[in-house]
């Protein structure tokens, strides 16, 4: 059958932590779904488990991503390869609740190019995030709702849905950690295209070591933070400006 949503988790080191993480989306997701896990290297713990599991489970798919390590490119590399119309990313480290996602996809079925898994709306919660963390990433969510109405109130949340065919119209100019889900949100909102938000609760992860560094990202984040604010623009000229800010972030 082939997948509504692909479910895309970049891993690193997880090892046998995954399984639980892929059981709780098998029995949270209804609709027909495939799950890429990406990796940045073969011999990474994750690899073999996740090979193990889609002996039996043909939905679970091992992609090692050849884009350059980290995150981001992780993150790339699996959207570029989903067969469904829908992509959600979510953290191996089960901080996401895969029960959302049958939702999210139907908000991208529904016309929306971005839906976004809101931690600071109404019924949304962080549990057990480090402060410094938690202040920034609420204050750039709350400002950019404020101010360039982007459309969801935690832009700078990585568990969203994406409409694939726009991640390949606007493309994915990330290279570094997890900002990609605030590089599209960015380009949604210059676009005008319709960006949509429900509540979730994310919660720390239980053991292991988050792979979130922070004061090496924020510049990173600032450049999408600075895109969402403007008039609307087309295609072509938001792929030059996102160019050109690649450019002035090489060596």
């Amino acid at each position: 059958m082939q997948p509504r949503v692909s479910i895309v988790i970049p891993a690193y080191g997880e090892g046998e932590s995954i399984e639980p993480v892929l059981d709780r989306i098998a029995e949270g997701v209804q609709l027909p779904h495939e799950i890429l896990v990406v990796v940045d290297d073969r011999e990474d713990s994750t690899a073999s488990v996740v090979e193990a599991r889609g002996q039996r489970d043909d939905s679970v798919r091992l992609l090692v991503n050849t884009y350059g390590r980290g995150p981001a490119n992780a993150i790339r590399f699996g959207i570029e390869r989903a067969s469904a119309p829908v992509a959600v990313v979510t953290m191996a480290d089960g901080s996401d609740d895969p029960r959302l996602i049958d939702d999210l996809t139907r908000l991208v079925e529904r016309g929306v190019v971005v839906a976004a898994a809101s931690r600071y709306m109404p019924g949304g919660q962080q549990v057990g995030a480090p402060f410094r963390k938690r202040v920034l990433s609420r204050l750039a969510g709350r400002s950019l709702q404020l101010f360039a109405r982007v459309g969801t109130r935690d832009a700078t949340n990585s568990f969203k849905a994406y409409s694939t065919e726009f991640v390949r119209e606007v493309g994915i100019d990330s290279r570094h950690g997890f900002e990609i889900g605030l590089e599209l949100t960015a380009k949604a909102r210059r676009l005008r295209r319709p960006v949509a938000e429900i509540p979730t609760i994310w919660l720390e992860r239980e053991s292991g070591v988050s792979n979130f560094k922070l004061a090496q990202w924020i510049p990173k984040y600032l450049r999408w933070y600075r895109l969402a604010f403007g008039p609307p623009l087309g295609v072509e000229e938001l792929r030059r400006r996102a160019n050109a800010g690649a450019e002035d972030e090489s060596p």
